[in-house]
């Protein structure tokens, strides 16, 4: 039989040194809470970009200004760049300063005007218009310190500029990968694997929608890639090209209007092994797919430079191919030493440029062909200056991966798609 037990008492008087401790605990708890509130809304630094017009009276504008690849870009850029980012370390700013970067350059008559992103960290509780304020201050001190520029600030004044509008003004610019769109060279390439937008005009041409061969995004309607994947497959009804580094979720699907193959291409020799795709309908650029630059058509590379290649590709010869993209560093290797009996012995001409490691290794195999040989300058820009062509077997000593060198072929190019 069922006999319940002896109840306690529902309530006990608790003594006064546990209210007392309880008390202290709470009061204690609140406080940290509070601290802790008082730090990330108060003293936390968060970033900020301003953006500001500066006008360069003694340069005049000239089409080069309107390719991040020339030369006269590439120089003008690093000079104001190196000297803004010198006036602000030298300044009362020193300490919240990040970074100078020029996004783009513009005509004024026949001087220039270059748009300035202007990057700091301040505190949760500091006031923008203050901060506004000992910019425009600092700017205005450049003038008087321009060195060989003689710059003079615009009255569009210094304004404040959401991530998002950076994010894309600099995706419409070419060759900005993930580190630049933030304006941080925190980002390291390293592994094999990619991420989604690392590589943002890496694309995949299908052949039935089948991963078929890499191509190169370079506008948002024009692609390179390489000759020789139209060998078998020409009908662009049969063609698609996805983006995306994940070959089975892209994040882009386009169609082919049409294919231009180089008049001059061999496939016997692998000579001028380079073809250019045309979608049906222009794509819109995101922070994960977007173009890469090309070389100015005298661009020399020296022997040594370090590049990086991408693709689906299998990573042995014969293997399978992967379906996340994957990434190899490598080094440029001279076409002389290419040449050598124990690795091409002569095979390579001059619109080709060979690529890899010391002793074999990291290398474009089979799947990848079409895909970007990629090559960053000093403000982190990226072009393409090769397409994966061929070579003998994969990774092997001696037998480095051929590239077609797009600099040989950028006039081509230009003739064919006004780019």
């Amino acid at each position: 039989m069922y006999r319940p037990g002896r109840v306690a008492s529902a309530t006990r008087s608790l003594s006064p040194f546990a209210v007392g401790f309880i008390v202290v605990v709470g009061v204690v708890i609140l406080a940290v809470t509070i601290g802790l509130l008082v730090y990330f809304l108060g003293f936390e630094r968060k970033p900020y970009i301003y953006q500001s017009d500066l006008h360069i009276r003694n340069v005049e504008y000239t089409s080069q200004l309107e390719s991040p690849t020339s030369q006269q870009y590439r120089s003008l850029s690093k000079t104001i760049e190196n000297l803004m980012n010198e006036t602000f370390k030298a300044s009362n700013l020193r300490s919240q300063f990040i970074r100078a970067y020029v996004a783009r350059f513009r005509r004024d008559n026949e001087d220039v005007i270059a748009n300035v992103l202007l990057k700091f960290q301040f505190k949760g509780t500091t006031s923008g218009a203050s901060m506004k304020s000992r910019i425009e201050q600092i700017l205005r001190q450049l003038q008087n310190n321009a060195g060989a520029l003689t710059i003079s600030l615009l009255p569009t004044e210094v304004k404040p500029v959401d991530p998002g509008v950076v994010q894309d003004i600099l995706i419409k610019r070419c060759g900005t990968r993930p580190e630049l769109i933030t304006l941080s060279f925190e980002r390291i390439i390293s592994g094999t694997q990619a991420s989604a937008g690392d590589w943002p005009w890496q694309a995949s041409l299908r052949v039935n929608n089948a991963h078929h061969c890499g191509a190169i995004l370079i506008s948002d309607t024009w692609l390179v890639t390489a000759g020789h994947c139209f060998r078998i497959v020409r009908d662009p009804r049969r063609l698609s090209v996805t983006f995306g580094y994940s070959l089975r979720s892209p994040e882009i699907r386009a169609n082919v209007k049409n294919i231009i193959i180089h008049p001059n291409y061999t496939p016997a020799s692998h000579e001028n092994d380079i073809a250019l795709v045309e979608l049906t309908n222009r794509i819109t650029f995101n922070k994960n797919v977007h173009k890469i630059c090309l070389p100015e058509a005298n661009l020399i590379i020296p022997p040594g430079t370090r590049v990086y290649v991408t693709g689906w590709g299998s990573q042995i010869s014969g293997g399978n191919s992967a379906y996340l993209l994957r990434q190899g560093g490598i080094q440029i290797i001279s076409n002389a030493e290419c040449n050598a009996p124990e690795s091409y012995n002569g095979l390579i001409t001059s619109g080709m440029i060979c690529a890899g490691t010391p002793g074999g290794g990291t290398d474009a195999c089979q799947g990848d062909s079409g895909g970007p040989l990629m090559l960053a300058d000093s403000r982190q820009i990226w072009s393409a200056v090769g397409i994966v062509s061929w070579g003998d077997e994969c990774g092997l000593p001696n037998k480095p991966g051929v590239y077609t060198y797009l600099p040989v072929y950028r006039n081509w190019i230009k003739q064919e798609t006004g780019i």
